[in-house]
């Protein structure tokens, strides 16, 4: 090992070799040694391998856990066969009053998690949420914070976290008090479905269950928050309307109900994160990893926003977005939002809806609980539940939501290169189509086999026929579409497809592939590789199962 120490420009340098490929120290700031692990065989430029580490950091969420960098890197190549071990290093005490001052009188931003003390000053301007959502946790614990967005609690955010530290507490401080479970309130859900995060609730039904119904059960319905569930009273709920004069059109449950004509349309929703986990067997994206169960099928009640709009003082030929925003909110008092375009909201032929009953019941509290937007043909993310707020604007809705998040890519943006002012916020959905039995990887035998699944097409396209090949698309057969029939430019429900076809004797395996089409012709594409994308959304990309075939 080799240690030098020198100062340059009021920082301190140090600098330690070791002939170990999965490490280096570089150039750092007094107090904060920091790690960078890199691949023998990369070969990197300094400021670039920075940025993409911190903006895939930033990319997947991770918020207050990022790598801090400072000065060159010059890599040095492994020439030892035994690793040597890491020293550790020896970091100062810090009180937490001493934590809140240095963050005052520093202009840095200190933060701590357990005993630990950590400097995240330099991934303010790359938090996904807005560095609004960090200076909350300045100078004080993240524990609140991190019980909010449960994310973070994963092993490599932990491990990420670590190249921030600049310190650890007193022994003699006492461990912050443990936050209130913000997701404490929360309803039950039903045991079947498969989680992919519990805080907040992210959920999907197993795809043999997925096919079963038409319309999806409430309870097996796909379950997509992005913040605790909010208890709401309908006695006391009002949904508030900006008119054009500027004042506000207050509205109760009881108002929607008795005062506007109750219509009801059967939609599919559907999450733009469908299908992600092939996108993340290609590279992962470090976001939520959906199977083929982001989508379901429902009919819903309530009165149209049309009407709600003519109320307030709208006319249909009037220009903009119509922004929503739901009660459900951060610690920062920060609450979930969406936007879709105006000439949407008020065509007659849009079939949007202020939705309080599913499926003939009273809409469930996981699924927006008493009153949600129904925007038919768009995607998941625009149907904000909880309702509380209704503007109309010349532009978008300004939450993260809509101007940062759900948002299409080339394959060649990175979080280098990424601007999300350039691509416009997903509204209209691509043509999709999946199978949802056999299931993958198992096996079935030789003779009668039936295989099954769903499609759907955005904005009103109805699907015409779903084309099935059991040898990886070298052949082909027609499904048969089951579903109802819906008005040309309004199909906004998805159909469920069966194939009932046969397997040779003799056969070892099948590589299923569906694949869907629309009245315009859409065809999904034939690979994932293409269509992949930093955020991992819009996988329409032929569906893929491959089964063993076994001996009767």
């Amino acid at each position: 090992m080799i240690l030098s120490r020198s100062s340059r420009n009021g920082l301190c340098t140090l600098q330690r070799t070791y002939w170990l490929r999965e490490m280096t120290w570089r150039t750092c700031p007094p107090t904060c040694w920091v790690r960078i692990p890199f691949c023998a065989h990369s070969t990197w430029d300094t400021a670039g391998s920075r940025r993409r580490r911190l903006m895939v950091a930033a990319g997947a969420g991770l918020g207050v856990c990022t790598i801090l960098a400072y000065g060159n890197h010059h890599r040095q190549g492994a020439k030892a066969e035994l690793p040597v071990p890491t020293p550790t290093p020896s970091f100062p005490r810090f009180t937490r009053e001493e934590v809140a001052r240095h963050h005052n009188e520093a202009n840095r931003v200190w933060v701590t998690y357990g005993s630990e003390v950590f400097d995240v000053t330099d991934f303010l301007e790359l938090h996904p949420g807005g560095r609004s959502k960090i200076l909350l946790a300045a100078g004080g614990a993240l524990e609140p914070f991190w019980a909010l967005y449960a994310m973070h609690k994963q092993e490599h955010v932990q491990e990420i976290l670590q190249e921030y530290k600049v310190g650890e507490l007193s022994p003699e401080e006492p461990p912050p008090p443990s936050p209130d479970d913000p997701y404490a309130n929360d309803p039950p859900r039903h045991p079947a479905l498969r989680v992919n995060t519990s805080k907040p609730f992210n959920a999907e039904p197993p795809p043999e269950l997925l096919s079963e119904y038409f319309l999806t059960p409430n309870q097996l319905f796909f379950k997509r928050n992005h913040l605790p569930v909010p208890v709401v009273d309908p006695e006391t709920y009002r949904l508030c309307i900006q008119s054009p004069s500027g004042q506000t059109l207050s509205l109760s449950l009881q108002d929607l109900k008795k005062n506007f004509q109750k219509h009801e349309v059967t939609a599919t929703l559907q999450c733009a994160g469908n299908r992600r986990a092939e996108m993340n067997t290609i590279q992962n994206t470090n976001r939520l990893g959906w199977s083929v169960g982001a989508i379901s099928n429902a009919c819903w009640g309530g009165a149209r926003l049309r009407d709600v709009l003519i109320q307030a003082g709208y006319q249909p030929g009037d220009e903009g977005h119509v922004s929503f925003e739901g009660l459900d909110k951060d610690h920062s008092g920060t609450v979930y939002g969406a936007s879709i375009p105006f000439k949407k909201a008020m065509s007659p032929d849009g079939d949007v809806l202020l939705a309080y009953e599913m499926n003939g019941e009273e809409l469930p509290r996981d699924h927006g609980f008493p009153l949600r937007v129904i925007v038919p043909g768009v995607v998941g993310a625009r149907n904000v539940k909880w309702l509380a707020r209704i503007t109309v604007g010349p532009e978008e809705s300004k939450s993260h939501w809509q101007q940062k998040d759900y948002k299409g890519f080339s394959r060649s943006v990175t979080w280098e290169t990424v601007d999300f002012s350039k691509a416009p916020a997903i509204q209209e959905m691509s043509i999709q189509s999946a199978i949802t039995e056999p299931s993958p990887e198992t096996s079935v035998s030789p003779g009668e086999l039936t295989v099954k699944g769903y499609a759907w097409s955005g904005g009103g396209q109805r699907v015409i026929r779903v084309d099935v090949s059991l040898d990886g698309g070298k052949s082909w057969q027609e499904a048969t579409l089951t579903g109802e029939e819906q008005l040309p430019g309004r199909a906004w429900a998805w159909k469920l497809w069966q194939l009932d076809t046969s397997v040779p004797a003799g056969t070892k395996e099948l590589n299923i592939v569906c694949k869907a089409v629309d009245t315009s012709y859409n065809v999904q594409p034939e690979h994932v590789g293409p269509i992949w994308n930093i955020l991992g959304v819009l996988n329409n990309a032929w569906h893929r199962v491959h089964v063993c075939v076994g001996e009767n």
